[in-house]
């Protein structure tokens, strides 16, 4: 671990002047690195290396409600350096450190680089501490777009894409240069509102004007001294420093950093016996006899492959009697059309039962992602949530150009009149066209449909103003009835167990599948699948990879920023997922630095 850790290990914040108890617990959390929707960690022999697990919001949540009940808490302290939280996870953490401070518990926050999303969370905190020398970074929001036509032409390939909606625009970065007029208004729309809900958040927590907050952000990358004499932090203080104070404050308190959590070390192996525990243990799920809620994490994007595992464990806990209520947390922009309507019929086997079925949405539940939401009893999004994208896309590469580039020469035989319809050496006839629309406007049917028959009249407009690939921010869904409260997973989950009829404390709340780590995965028993999921009959070539080599080869992708990789990323994705399901359910998420 990084020397940091010094600072979470001996001490941590307070303002209380009065004498601290023995039993005094400060609550210490390192969010440093990417915090997990499934637990589920890095694959292959190198995982192997590190036998830890990953922390997971759940986990994180779950901790900090712990903390807010526990009098023996009385402060807490967050240290944010290489956090990789997303938006609804910041905005979750903040409502939680809200609560703690609203309590009368301390709420303390240390980083050496003040970003954006750094100082939404530090709003929520009553001292903030920056290294003297750090960096602050608070300067605004920035998005950008990327349009891969042109790369494609060199490839000599075009995309053949079809879109139902004119603000679906997840298709453009295939074939545009550049965004539609569409795509230009929804994301101003977008960026306004979660940049407005910023600067509201940190002119409120720290006591600055928005005018004002405005102003630093305009002035633009200012310094430590002058982030002091602002507002925006309490303290520039050095480690070693803050160290010695803090020990001073605390010299009788227990520091915890692993309260309330689960055990993130993952086994201890010195030898083949503790090898053999593991592969034991690893094939048998902890049960308890108690009744429960079910947490079942929808991270990334929709695919046969992808919503299997969070199928199967549906039904699988369906069966479960003890299972009292579903909380779907979904964190998607969608994907495969058939793939989410194969995970929306289990949602739909599991509010036949009669139990209660809440969603929590994370970053992003657009389009296939708000398609698996849209049967929940009720859904949670935070103010910053991506959702909506009501619409579909269709597309199929077509490689005429390549081969020709390539000396390769197409001869065709076909019997019926559009057999050669999903060929990639020609584009689509007008007729095939067509008919390509017909059954995408079938596709969008249903999809309106799933909206309709679960939200009723929750919906404040005809679902045709609401759908043709708009998307909204958290917030803007709640105005519009596609959200019903803004709130994180703590509150799914008591929502859940309010319409479950369970009384705290008398039930338990669990994370399905059950994390484990690299090593754990390996010996785990394979996971028993109720019912046929749908698969790929043959494999795809590989266009994604194909791609990816060849900006590897160009050093396109070391040159790339972090927000480009994960345009980069997310472009790759979609290629893949088009050669495998023509027609998707996808959203246009713009990439926002935090």
């Amino acid at each position: 671990m990084k020397s940091k850790n010094l600072l979470l290990s001996t001490a941590a914040f307070t303002l209380f002047s009065c004498p601290l108890l023995a039993d005094d617990i400060v609550a210490v959390y390192d969010l440093e690195g990417a915090i997990s929707e499934t637990g589920a960690g890095a694959s292959g022999l190198m995982a192997l290396a590190d036998q830890s697990r990953p922390m997971t919001h759940f986990d994180l949540m779950r901790s900090m409600k712990a903390a807010l009940a526990d009098d023996e808490v009385k402060a807490v302290v967050v240290e944010v350096d290489g956090a990789g939280l997303g938006f609804s996870q910041l905005q979750d953490v903040h409502r939680q450190l809200t609560a703690l401070k609203e309590a009368g518990k301390s709420v303390w926050l240390y980083t050496e680089n003040l970003s954006n999303g750094v100082a939404y969370l530090a709003s929520a905190a009553d001292k903030v501490v920056l290294m003297p020398e750090g960096n602050v970074d608070f300067n605004g929001m920035y998005s950008e777009s990327l349009y891969f036509k042109g790369m494609l032409d060199k490839f000599g390939l075009k995309a053949d894409v079809i879109h139902i909606g004119d603000f679906k625009s997840a298709g453009e970065t295939f074939y545009r240069t550049g965004p539609s007029e569409p795509a230009k208004l929804q994301t101003k729309v977008l960026l306004d509102d979660i940049y407005g809900q910023i600067l509201d958040a940190v002119s409120e927590g720290r006591g600055i004007s928005k005018e004002e907050v405005q102003g630093l952000v305009d002035q633009g990358f200012i310094s430590p001294e002058m982030a002091k004499e602002k507002g925006l932090v309490d303290e520039l203080m050095y480690r070693t420093d803050l160290v010695a104070k803090l020990r001073e404050t605390y010299a009788d308190a227990e520091f915890d950093r692993d309260y309330g959590m689960p055990n993130l070390d993952g086994p201890e192996i010195d030898g083949i016996f503790d090898l053999v525990k593991v592969m034991f243990n690893s094939s048998k799920q902890e049960e308890s006899s108690e009744p429960y809620v079910a947490v079942i994490a929808l991270d990334g994007a929709i695919t046969d492959a992808s919503i299997a595992p969070v199928r199967a464990e549906i039904l699988k806990t369906l069966k479960d009697d003890r299972a009292k209520a579903l909380v779907l947390r979904v964190n998607s922009p969608g994907g495969s059309a058939s793939a989410s309507d194969v995970l929306w019929e289990a949602t739909d086997e599991w509010s036949q039962s009669g139990r209660p079925f809440i969603v929590s949405m994370g970053d992003v539940a657009a389009s296939g992602g708000y398609y698996v939401s849209a049967g929940a009893d009720q859904i949670f999004a935070e103010p910053g949530t991506i959702t909506g994208s009501i619409g579909v896309v269709g597309m199929k590469f077509v490689a005429a150009g390549a081969m020709e580039k390539m000396g390769v020469t197409v001869h065709r035989e076909k019997r019926g009149e559009h057999s050669g319809a999903m060929s990639m050496t020609q584009a689509f006839t007008e007729a095939e066209t067509e008919l390509i629309v017909a059954s995408m406007e079938d596709v969008y049917g249903t999809f309106k449909k799933r909206i309709t028959d679960g939200r009723g009249d929750r919906l404040v407009k005809p679902i045709a103003e609401l759908g043709g690939g708009r998307v909204y921010s958290g917030a803007l869904a709640l105005e519009q009835g596609l959200v019903d409260q803004l709130g994180g997973i703590n509150e799914a989950v008591a929502a859940a167990a309010k319409a479950a009829n369970l009384n705290e404390g008398e039930f338990e709340v669990t994370l399905r599948p059950r994390p484990l780590s690299a090593i754990e995965a390996i010996f785990a028993a394979p996971e028993e699948e109720d019912g046929e999921i749908i698969r790929m009959s043959s494999a795809k070539p590989d266009l994604a990879a194909t791609l990816r080599a060849s900006m590897i080869q160009e050093s396109f992708l070391d040159l790339a920023s972090p927000q480009q990789k994960v345009a980069i990323r997310r472009f790759l994705e979609q290629v893949k997922s088009f050669q495998e399901n023509k027609v998707q359910l996808i959203g246009e998420v713009p990439t926002l630095n935090l």
